[in-house]
């Protein structure tokens, strides 16, 4: 099962705006590493086979030089350009694999995601064909409907992370799909091309870096890890 080939697409395509940043997130320091640095690692470290397809805007091309001088030995990387929304730029990196295998497809800026969650990922997609991670909700929650809202019941909801993860036979020709507004991510993508997706526990730690709170937060992690 180990020897299916893998790919990890790496979507980061986020700009520094929200971080009140001129450096794009993932590019951003993070214990001495930019945030990338730490993203591809946790691959690497997984999976030391996995080819790696980073996804992004073209004008942050000049930025990657600063990931790759972080490596002392440098994975093989193929970059590809982003597109208008995510499933273009999705569906841009997925034209790099080629035969059966198990893909994984990751938030640029979740860093922290640990090399145990991305193999506990790839065999769940390969014996059930998808695996998405996601984690229970601690707060209580709404349903605003207008003027109105309600208090739902949280433990029918669930929050989802990445690497969101599928054999290719399956996410391949569901990206085939004319793109619809409702894509959100990869799992609402293969769902409308009629598959179930199955769920995995994800982890607390698989932040995603959006705000200025968010790199303290990963750093703190970081220093927990040891």
């Amino acid at each position: 099962m180990g020897n299916r080939k893998k790919t990890a697409i790496i979507v980061a395509g986020g700009s520094g705006s929200r971080m009140q940043s001129a450096i794009p997130k993932q590019f951003m320091d993070l214990a001495g590493k930019p945030v990338l640095y730490h993203t591809i690692t946790a691959f690497t470290e997984a999976y030391p086979d996995i080819e790696i397809v980073l996804v992004l805007p073209e004008q942050h091309i000049s930025y990657v030089n600063s990931v790759l001088q972080a490596f002392d030995n440098v994975p093989a990387i193929t970059m590809v350009r982003g597109g208008e929304t995510r499933f273009h730029s999705v569906k841009n990196g997925l034209q790099q694999v080629k035969g059966d295998g198990v893909v994984f497809v990751h938030d640029g800026v979740r860093p922290l995601v640990s090399p145990a969650l991305i193999r506990t990922c790839y065999e769940a997609a390969f014996s059930h064909g998808s695996a998405i991670p996601v984690i229970d909700m601690k707060d209580s929650i709404r349903e605003i409907n207008g003027e109105h809202n309600r208090a739902v019941d949280r433990e029918c909801f669930r929050i989802v992370q990445t690497p969101q993860t599928f054999v290719s036979s399956l996410i391949l020709p569901a990206f085939e799909q004319p793109y619809d507004p409702l894509f959100t991510d990869e799992a609402t993508v293969v769902e409308h091309f009629g598959h179930f997706v199955h769920l995995v526990q994800g982890e607390e730690s698989n932040l995603k870096i959006t705000r200025p709170l968010d790199l303290l937060l990963a750093k703190a992690f970081l220093d927990l890890r040891g």
